[in-house]
């Protein structure tokens, strides 16, 4: 890395990304061009209170969200009882753990504001579950107890429908209300995945209470085998696809209206999964059937999402190659920013200069990589404030190498 890049390389052509892969951009629009840096960096501008964009929205969904819980919380101690209801909740915790944990390897690239990731895991563990429970008591009040075909019918059929739409709801309202925060597939992937990983903690709570209540420590045993060992990505998985759709609409710069339809097409998909998981559960031999059908289609989710973080890194190492033609990264430095392997021997690098720099290097790559993102946006013309944020994170990125390479 240098302190002070030259200012005469010729700026970066604005041509589309080259990409072989449907993902990428549609449309390209004019941002303005790159200008050489100056020998001073300009001042870092401080995010301020101008641009909160959807937070009367997050104000009424936190409010919903409160209310939905503690209706929720009643529900439990009434219908489960204290204890049951707290053996449920420590045993849930440890499958949301491993579940979260993978989630943040895939997020790593580009990570996701820490309030939107919050508030992913909060709709599915509260108002998802609050709106699929009220379903089924209303089916239940009109219908009676689930017996016999109405029990396959409430498994097959109206878990899947009513659980992903009520999930898909969440992912389609961050969509809707942070869509500088959701720029394509692998970020609607990490939304689904929180709220579906927050839909099935409050599903296992009730699950390992109720077995607990009617087989002891037996049944509950194997009722947490079979959901928090053998399953624990399933709900993770359905809601994805929901937001791998949306993602797909985002990258594309649809409108939240016109998103609908690719939303209706990902939740068509949501559903059609988890009945067949759900169905596959119920018919004929489940472990069987779990080797031969789940397994394989847990692979194939997870290999699509090495495919799309591949995506991510070809973009990123396109777009900063544009700041690097106008100077303001070296050719190393883009490199190092496009690759795992060079973000980790960057980090390890930093930690040998004085006092350790390793906070330093972590904030210049997150810098850079939303730079790129950035980038991204103001070439297919969907971020009207993209132009601003550029000159932020440009400046952002040059102060914080300055301050690396201090004395």
């Amino acid at each position: 890395m240098t302190l002070d890049p030259g200012a005469s390389r010729p700026r970066p052509s604005l041509t589309p990304p080259e990409f072989a892969s449907a993902l990428a951009q549609p449309r390209v629009a004019a941002p303005a061009a790159i200008t050489p840096p100056s020998s001073s960096p300009t001042p870092v501008q401080l995010p301020t209170a101008a641009a909160r964009r959807g937070r009367s929205a997050s104000v009424w969904i936190i409010g919903i969200l409160v209310l939905v819980l503690i209706v929720l919380v009643a529900y439990f101690l009434t219908a489960l009882g204290p204890a049951a209801s707290l053996i449920g909740m420590v045993l849930a915790v440890v499958p949301l753990v491993g579940v979260l944990f993978a989630v943040r390897i895939v997020d790593r690239w580009e990570p996701e504001p820490r309030g939107l990731l919050i508030l992913a895991i909060a709709w599915g563990a509260i108002a998802a579950v609050g709106i699929a429970l009220g379903v089924d008591l209303l089916l239940s009040m009109v219908f009676g107890p689930a017996t016999g075909a109405r029990e396959v019918l409430q498994t097959v059929v109206q878990a899947p429908v009513v659980e992903e739409f009520a999930k898909g709801l969440g992912v389609f309202l961050i969509f809707a209300t942070a869509r500088r925060a959701f720029d394509g597939p692998i970020d609607g992937i990490v939304y689904g995945a929180l709220v579906g990983a927050g839909f099935a903690f409050t599903e296992n709570i009730q699950y390992f209470a109720v077995s607990f209540i009617e087989g002891g420590a037996t049944e509950t045993t194997t009722t947490f085998f079979l959901r928090g060992i053998l399953s624990p990505f399933a709900h993770v998985m359905f809601t994805s696809v929901t937001g791998f759709a949306l993602g797909l609409a985002a990258r594309r710069g649809l409108s939240t209206g016109q998103a609908i339809g690719p939303g209706l097409l990902g939740l068509a998909g949501a559903i059609a999964l988890h009945a067949f998981w759900n169905g596959s559960a119920m018919f004929g031999d489940f472990f069987f059937l779990y080797l031969t059908l789940q397994v394989p289609l847990f692979i194939g989710f997870i290999l699509g999402v090495v495919a799309l973080r591949r995506e991510e890194s070809r973009l990123t190492r396109r777009r900063l190659g544009e700041y690097a033609a106008a100077g303001w990264f070296t050719p190393q430095e883009v490199d190092m920013l496009a690759t795992s392997a060079g973000r980790k021997a960057a980090l390890a690098w930093a930690r040998t200069l004085r006092g350790d720099r390793t906070p330093l290097m972590k904030t210049f790559i997150t810098d850079a990589t939303a730079l790129a993102a950035t980038r991204q946006r103001a070439i297919t013309g969907r971020d009207p404030q993209a132009a601003a944020e550029e000159r932020d994170l440009l400046a952002k990125t040059a102060a914080t190498r300055a301050a690396m390479f201090a004395p």
